[in-house]
């Protein structure tokens, strides 16, 4: 049977009355920027997260700027971020005429590896962005403490978990801000673009609310120089009728990445076991401290030219894949100006040579997540 990456219509059809009675009650309300709707959606997710604020705003992309542009970051100044990510993270930091710095990641967890920080800060270094990539945390302790000590502020890219914790802590509480996307393929998908910034900061918070409308308080008198970064009324009241089920969602993605895990296990192993020589890829881990919420249940395939020949073999037994990400940033074009060696970033380039992310949606029925197994397993025999 075909199996899809990701079927939205599998989560959104089963709520079609009440999603259809949101968007009468935002209708009928005749308000369609910012009001009770979206006061509703920001503390709702503000409780989620554990965070003193949240600002929603037009998507996870606008999040991130809006978070360095209430650091006043700006030309001159310099951000660390991961090379092995989506382009979203570097592109706000570029946005704001600062410079992307790229950091390693470590091979396990995909994410920034935080003994690589120390060599990366310079005295024009003002923020660390960690993106918590695939629904997993960061390393964050290492990564808080090292930007304490240099007073540095540190935004969670946390596009790929809500709901993910790091030592018992929501991620997005931790950092000087959070920032969230609702895009349709993420964990908790809205109906479009949409995101949100959390922060336990008061000025922060309020800065960001103003920024968000351009800047301005009251109306026509403006403080900063802002833009339009507001969250609509509707995608709030949508994305609203899918937070009670949200803890369901998760349940079964993790329940999938087990079977995934348990099924796949004569193929490959965690990152720890790497040196048997009967390795043909390498599962995905759920690191000690981290509760892991499985945006993408993401595999390494060794060897070379395998990732790509089993990508094609899925896709001929319509089984849907994808690889994030094939070009590390360090490498895109846009950002040749900053003269990266590829040398320096070795998981990186590797990572983005090996990785492949099968189907692991909440809605994957028993029959599906077997098709699975075996399409990858018949790739071998």
């Amino acid at each position: 049977m075909p199996v899809p990456l990701l079927d939205l219509n599998a989560q959104n059809l089963p709520l079609e009355s009440e999603l259809q009675e949101a968007f009468r009650r935002v209708l009928r309300s005749g308000q369609f920027i910012l009001g009770s709707e979206i006061d509703h959606f920001e503390k709702h997710i503000a409780q989620m997260v554990g965070a003193q604020h949240a600002v929603s705003v037009s998507s996870g992309t606008d999040a991130i700027l809006l978070a360095l542009m209430a650091l006043d970051i700006k030309a001159g100044d310099e951000v660390i971020c991961p090379s092995f990510t989506f382009f979203a993270t570097a592109g706000g930091i570029a946005r704001t005429g600062a410079t992307p710095v790229f950091v390693d990641s470590c091979p396990d967890s995909f994410n920034l590896d935080p003994n690589l920080l120390e060599a990366k800060i310079t005295n024009r270094t003002k923020a660390i962005i960690p993106v918590h990539l695939f629904g997993q945390s960061a390393d964050l302790d290492p990564i808080l403490k090292i930007s304490k000590s240099h007073g540095l502020a540190v935004i969670e890219d946390a596009a790929q978990a809500l709901g993910a914790t790091y030592r018992g802590q929501p991620v997005g509480s931790l950092g000087t801000f959070g920032t969230f996307s609702f895009f349709p393929t993420k964990n908790l998908g809205g109906f479009g673009d949409s995101g949100l910034v959390t922060t336990n900061n008061d000025e922060l918070a309020e800065k960001a609310r103003l920024l968000r409308t351009h800047g301005s308080k009251p109306k026509y008198y403006h403080k900063y120089i802002g833009a339009n970064f507001r969250m609509d009324p509707l995608q709030a009241a949508l994305i609203g009728v899918k937070l009670p089920h949200y803890p369901d969602y998760i349940e079964k993605r993790l329940a999938n990445a087990i079977y995934y895990s348990q099924q796949l296990s004569d193929l490959g192993f965690d990152h720890a076991r790497v040196e048997s020589s009967n390795l043909k890829m390498i599962l995905p881990e759920s690191c000690s401290q981290s509760g892991h919420i499985w945006n993408q249940y993401t595999l390494r395939i060794l060897g070379t030219d395998h990732r790509d020949a089993l990508k094609t073999h899925l896709t001929n037994l319509q089984i849907g894949s994808e690889i994030y990400y094939p070009v590390p940033l360090h490498q895109q074009e846009c950002f040749a100006y900053l003269q990266n060696k590829p040398e320096d970033f070795p998981v990186s380039n590797q990572l983005a040579q090996e990785v492949l992310s099968i189907p692991i949606f909440p809605e994957l029925s028993e029959g599906q997540r077997n098709e699975v197994v075996a399409g990858i397993k018949s790739f071998w025999n």
